[in-house]
């Protein structure tokens, strides 16, 4: 049976000086879809976009504001079928390997290796997602925009994005490449665009998702990078904008589980 999953976001912002915009909430190049739209309009007008993707098939739209007014972004896609498995280039090793902005995995590596000792491949990933998960409370007033794995470990709480972060960062500190991947997650709850990690696992990309929040084999590929600062919805620069309502859906056809003792690859 061929796996349904419809996909929908949609931003309200308020725009009150000439702004540039950059947009992930395409999904990733490679998803099989069969209807996708994309609508942006300010007070109404159309406005047109420009699409880049980057190495890893993350779908930038970019575009311009140049008055002020309401912006409405509408995106759905209906997805069929399952993407085929992420590629693995031999550069990952290195930049996911490398401490980030919201990673800074150099300052985890004696946490690492104290509580991780002998473990490596898909029982180390495992092990990492079990530990976050336990050590972690998922408490949206605890997360800050600012905020990276260091800040979340010590607050001991966050939002999927600091779960994903704390995961990445002991990972890299014990020497195997994680990145972030922002999702459409069926079965979410609260339903949210949804960020996971992905390890580089015996020459495959395997997802560890600490929340535990939704089922892994239903994700959906939005953006790939870094950390957060890589995978970021709503970019914009030259002037600020204010959020006024965000919503995001996303269903499949069937119900959905998972077993987290097992490795999953995004599709």
């Amino acid at each position: 049976m061929t796996l349904r999953r419809e996909v929908r976001s949609s931003l309200t912002l308020r725009v009150d000086d000439p702004t540039a915009f950059a947009l992930a909430l395409a999904v990733a190049e490679g998803v099989p879809t069969t209807v996708e739209t994309l609508r942006v309009a300010l007070d109404g007008d159309p406005v047109t976009t420009r699409p880049l993707a980057d190495a890893h098939g993350t779908r930038l739209d970019l575009f311009e504001t140049t008055a002020d007014g309401i912006l409405q972004v509408d995106y759905t896609a209906t997805v069929v079928g399952r993407a085929s498995p992420a590629p693995v280039d031999p550069l990952d090793a290195v930049v996911y390997l490398r401490p980030s902005r919201y990673v800074p995995s150099d300052a985890f590596t004696q946490l690492a290796r104290d509580t991780f000792p002998g473990l490596e491949g898909w029982p180390l990933a495992r092990a990492v997602g079990d530990w976050v998960f336990e050590h972690l409370r998922y408490d949206p007033a605890a997360t800050s925009p600012t905020g990276g794995a260091a800040e979340t470990l010590e607050a001991g709480a966050g939002v999927c994005r600091d779960f994903a972060h704390v995961t990445a960062a002991l990972l890299r500190a014990l020497d195997h490449p994680a990145r972030l991947v922002s999702v459409y997650a069926p079965q979410l709850e609260p339903m949210d665009l949804h960020a996971v990690v992905e390890v580089l696992v015996e020459g495959r990309w395997v997802v560890v998702d600490a929340t535990r929040l939704a089922p892994r084999t239903g994700l959906v590929r939005i953006a790939t990078g870094r950390d957060a600062a890589d995978t970021a919805f709503e970019t914009n620069t030259l002037a600020d904008v204010e959020l006024l309502a965000m919503s995001i859906d996303a269903r499949a056809d069937v119900e959905l589980d998972d077993d987290h003792t097992e490795p999953v690859e995004l599709g």
